[in-house]
């Protein structure tokens, strides 16, 4: 029978070790079998010293369990009910037959690699064959350790090896056909191809010189395309009823279809009007989130991995422990890994994370189908301090762990392809030698997720703060036309976002802060996934103003009558006040889209209409109040209007 790579690997350990794990191996896959309906088998609990103990520190026994059908949850590994009972049998039969065999005395045990021996003192010297494999972790290979032998926290290296053991099966689903197919289907290739090939033939025409390729523009249209186009970050999802802002309660049970698509937790966003919960499974399937096209940073480097490798751009998923993930793609022209974040539409900016969002980096590591690569020297320029906080793991026992899983997985690659892979590496090896200095586009804070999300994590810089304007704007003062007229009218839209100037033949101006008098913690919402539009708070503010001023006075004209129309909506203790202020007085309105008549300006040279946002529960308070909230398919829907009628001062 045909051992499969994990019990392969397993039969490299020494006879008694083999033994021992094949034994209660067996024991997990016979108790599935025996009761496939019994819960209590099919979830191993991580912290159980048996398992601890007797897995574990075997080489190959943890990758038999996944082999098997098993997944990783938060404190067990699950047998879920999706998996199929065949695959489990397959392996367990292996494992049997190679038992069966020793126990007989029979054929002789395979003789441990190189790869697969825990050095004592020092690390061996990979042959040429297995340099890619060993040169993926960037630590000097002296004095190594296994972890086994010594572990500062058992827990910290299970965590971490089923951290690497599940990212690097996980990559594999992206070099599947017909998901790739699928993916295909959803990327507007020929026109990416079509504006790559125009900013190829542009780069050249001013650079005679550029050695830059066709894949090259490809990705940055890719990622345009993605971030602009396709996918659409989450916070909390809009309530499912009444559309207004949720909060994130507790979690909620996954459901069968939930693990199906890989989501071991679904968030609970809840909106306390209708006190109805919009359930948010974190999905972890690539082919899932094709449909769904939404999610956080987790999700949009899934997806976006597998979009580069639909169209044939050579691709790793990067995980960074620092809660964030992103993807690498090779560039054949310019001989070395890009990174590109999808969520921020930004490629080749290794140092952001570090120098514009202030992430306190420790391990950033590369998956790919053919290796796993420490490339955390890449995303920053303090190793020193990055060193000091590598602490959850031996460096040792980190090489050779990669090095354990790049020799297995490169088994069946051939001669030029490892080749190939070992001189790349030696060109990472290099780059990680000396440390990068920032270039001006990693100087700014991240742009992607709440405030809430960015400030939790550290990853926000002053620039966030920008979004107030408390020196004076725009003021609306008559044109000719509208001094003949005697008449000044105004609209805007929040579907497109501008305003028309009914009054001065449509003339329209775009942008709902090009006409504000004063703005202070404002800015318009756009929720894609919803179809909404608004004006709200920022994120993390307790206040927010706008106000829009009108002054007659130049054009010798006071006010004859004065006809406003505004909407507001407000949740949960949301509040939105509207005042007109003229000279001394101020007057209070509603916004409930109602026109309101203000015969007492008749006589007044100006005014100013102000809007006042305050109030809100809970992390997503800045949302409970909004201004001209409508939907972006009511395009021809006014939601702000101001008539003024004029006379001669």
């Amino acid at each position: 029978m045909a051992l499969s790579p994990a019990v392969t690997t397993l039969c490299e350990n020494s006879n008694e070790d083999f033994l021992d794990a094949a034994k209660l191996l067996l024991t997990y896959a016979d108790n599935i079998l025996r009761s496939p309906n019994e819960e209590k088998y099919r979830s191993i609990r991580i912290g159980n010293p048996t398992f601890s103990t007797k897995l574990l520190p075997i080489n190959g026994a943890v990758e038999c369990l996944f082999e098997m059908g098993f997944e990783e949850a938060e404190t067990h590994l699950v047998f879920p009910k999706s998996a199929a009972v065949e695959q489990l049998k397959r392996i367990r039969d292996c494992l049997a037959s190679e038992r069966d065999q020793r126990l007989r005395g029979g054929e002789q045990p395979v003789q441990p690699t190189a790869q697969a021996v825990a050095p004592s003192a020092s690390a061996p010297t990979p042959s040429p064959a297995s340099d890619s494999s060993a040169a993926a972790s960037s630590q000097p290979v002296a004095s190594v350790t296994p972890a086994a032998s010594e572990p500062p926290s058992l827990d910290k290296y299970l965590s971490f090896f089923l951290t690497l053991q599940s990212n690097f099966q996980h990559v594999m689903i992206y070099e599947n056909p017909e998901l790739q197919q699928k993916a295909r289907s959803h990327i507007p290739h020929q026109q990416l191809s079509s504006a790559a090939e125009q900013k190829l033939t542009e780069a050249k025409e001013a650079d005679p010189e550029c050695k830059l390729g066709m894949e090259d523009f490809l990705l940055l249209e890719l990622l345009k395309w993605f971030k602009q186009d396709f996918f659409s970050w989450v916070d909390c999802l809009a309530c499912s009823q009444c559309r207004g802002p949720t909060v994130n309660s507790r979690s909620l049970s996954p459901t069968a279809d939930d693990l199906r698509w890989g989501a071991q937790r679904v968030e609970n966003h809840f909106c306390q009007s209708c006190q109805l919960s919009t359930r948010f499974p974190r999905y972890n399937n690539p082919e899932k989130l094709l449909e769904t096209r939404r999610g956080r940073c987790g999700e949009w480097a899934n997806c976006f991995t597998l979009c580069c490798r639909a169209l044939g751009l050579e691709a790793r998923y990067i995980w960074d422990s620092t809660d964030h993930m992103w993807t690498e793609v090779y560039s054949v022209s310019q001989c070395r890994w890009l990174h590109c974040d999808s969520c921020e539409n930004g490629c080749d900016k290794p140092l952001l994370y570090e120098v514009g969002w202030g992430k306190k980096l420790a391990y950033v590591l590369a998956f790919s189908k053919d290796q796993v690569v420490d490339v955390t020297w890449r995303y920053s320029c303090k190793h020193p301090e990055v060193l000091s906080r590598r602490s959850r793991v031996q460096e040792a026992w980190l090489l050779h762990t990669i090095a354990s899983f790049n020799a297995s997985r490169q088994q069946s690659l051939s001669p030029e392809r490892k080749k190939e892979l070992t001189e790349r590496l030696l060109v990472e090896l290099v780059e990680f030698i000396s440390p990068k200095k920032p270039k001006p586009g990693e100087l700014g804070g991240r742009n992607s997720g709440s405030l809430a999300w960015r400030v939790a994590r550290g990853e926000t810089r002053k620039a966030d703060a920008g979004t107030s304007t408390r020196t004076p704007g725009y003021v609306f003062t008559p044109t000719e036309k509208e001094k003949n007229d005697r008449l000044l009218h105004v609209r805007y839209s929040a579907t497109k976002d501008q305003y028309c100037r009914v009054s001065n033949n449509c003339e329209v101006i775009r942008s709902w802060a090009q006409c504000a008098w004063k703005k202070e913690s404002v800015f318009r919402k756009v929720e894609d996934d919803w179809q909404m539009v608004y004006i709200t708070r920022t994120e993390g503010s307790s206040v927010g103003k706008i106000s829009w001023k009108f002054d007659f006075t130049p054009a010798g004209l006071k006010i004859k009558s004065v006809s406003i129309t505004a909407s507001s909506q407000t949740f949960h203790s949301g509040q939105v006040c509207w005042h007109l202020e003229a000279g001394q007085s101020t007057t209070e309105f509603p916004g409930d889209g109602k026109t309101q008549s203000f015969q007492s300006l008749s006589g007044s040279s100006e005014f100013i209409v102000a809007a006042i946002l305050g109030g809100g529960e809970g992390e997503s308070s800045w949302q409970h109040s909004q201004l001209f909230r409508c939907s972006l398919k009511e395009t021809e829907e006014c939601s702000f209007e101001i008539l003024v009628h004029l006379e001669d001062a």
